[in-house]
């Protein structure tokens, strides 16, 4: 199921141009994902107290366009497993319905002492629906 979540471009967020800074993009993105993890329920402050988080370790990234101040984006997400440490995302930022970015981002899941572990079972089922 593709996960939709709405953007504003504020002046904070671009160069003198007042286009989109180029790693806002990823920004986004990082908030796209989080919205996603909490919407399946997963309380990230509690796996944390039980020794276990994400850390992004991949992101391959095209820019397609841009975006201004002022323009509202949507980033689409969907995401599925790969083996048992791996959580990866497809997203795509759209301006006025027609892509501007896309990435895929992997992420492992880990120990809070840098070690891979298996990502929890409410996830893995969620690869399966």
């Amino acid at each position: 199921m593709t996960h939709e979540f709405p953007v504003t471009v504020y002046y904070e967020d671009t160069d003198m141009a007042g286009i989109v800074y180029y790693a806002n993009y990823l920004r986004f993105i990082e908030r796209a994902r989080s919205e996603v993890v909490e919407q399946m329920g997963v309380d990230q402050r509690a796996m944390r107290d039980m020794d276990i988080v994400f850390a992004v370790t991949r992101v391959e990234a095209d820019y397609l366009g841009s975006a201004r101040l002022g323009d509202r984006l949507i980033v689409k997400s969907d995401h599925h497993g790969q083996g048992a440490v791996r959580w990866v995302f497809d997203q795509v930022v759209e301006l006025d319905g027609k892509p501007i970015f896309r990435a895929k981002v992997t992420a492992a899941c880990m120990t809070t002492a840098g070690k891979p572990t298996r990502l929890p079972a409410e996830i893995r089922a969620s690869f399966a629906k």
